[in-house]
């Protein structure tokens, strides 16, 4: 059996799709298996190149459209490898992340997500945001993207993917799920993953008011994680914010949210 699934939702997606099959195929390690999950596609193309895409180490499967969670778990699901990559249809991988991720995770029992520094390209280039990782951090802003390796031990433990995220995100809602079931994060001192930029991007679309609601359901989902971190996040929060004043409001306005999901 493979010892890393490599899973990859595809949506409407074929027009990039061979690249990031392959920038798998590229790996310096080569004990793999890719499963693509076509998405409920609704375009001729993608749906015409999925009906017959025989690529080494690669084999398709069809659902029902149901969003990135699901397709991620039909995928997981079907997988036979130990260690699972998530990747996107339109973005890429280094030639070594497999083999640099795989090493950390034999040879570090206790760590449950690596991931690597990532940089933008398409319709906008450059490198991805790293700041250090520290789980009060974490619980602010998702510094893991969707494409780090996870065990699918703890994919199986944690019931997998949230399907019910209301807004995405759903990948910032598994790493929470993992760091309370113990496991450590790791983050390989490389760029190693590639993201594609569109005009579309679900990220940069995303206004103020779902970004908070998005907030409120990953702290309703992970009560005691946020719960003991809430003096620790208005102490980050205010050290970071401008005047006396904006940081007195900054973080009144935190506590009453915490408050308010916590029911404290």
């Amino acid at each position: 059996m493979p010892k890393v699934s490599v899973v990859i939702p595809c949506y409407n997606q074929g027009q990039y799709l061979d690249e990031a099959v392959d920038s798998v195929l590229n790996q310096t390690y080569r004990d793999f298996e890719i499963i693509i999950v076509n998405d409920g596609s609704t375009d001729a193309f993608t749906n015409q190149l999925l009906s017959a895409y025989h690529k080494e180490k690669t084999r398709v499967l069809s659902t029902v459209n149901g969003g990135l969670a699901s397709a991620r778990n039909a995928g997981i699901r079907e997988s036979m490898g130990e260690f699972i990559l998530p990747l996107d249809a339109d973005d890429r991988i280094a030639p070594a992340y497999l083999e640099k991720a795989v090493k950390v995770l034999e040879e570090n029992p206790g760590i449950g997500i690596v991931y690597c520094r990532g940089e933008l390209f398409g319709a906008r280039r450059g490198v991805i945001p790293a700041p250090d990782f520290s789980i009060r951090k974490m619980l602010l802003t998702n510094l893991v993207f969707a494409s780090a390796f996870f065990r699918k031990e703890d994919w199986l433990g944690s019931g997998g993917y949230n399907a019910n995220m209301v807004h995405g995100c759903e990948d910032w809602d598994f790493w929470l799920t993992l760091i309370e079931q113990g496991r450590s994060v790791y983050r390989i001192p490389e760029v190693l993953f590639y993201y594609r930029i569109k005009d579309t991007s679900m990220n940069t679309s995303m206004d103020r008011e779902k970004r908070l609601d998005m907030h409120m359901q990953l702290v309703q989902n992970h009560r005691e994680l946020y719960a003991a971190n809430i003096m620790p996040l208005l102490r980050m929060y205010y050290g970071v914010t401008g005047s006396w004043p904006y940081k007195l409001a900054k973080r009144m306005k935190l506590l009453t949210f915490f408050q308010r999901m916590l029911k404290l």
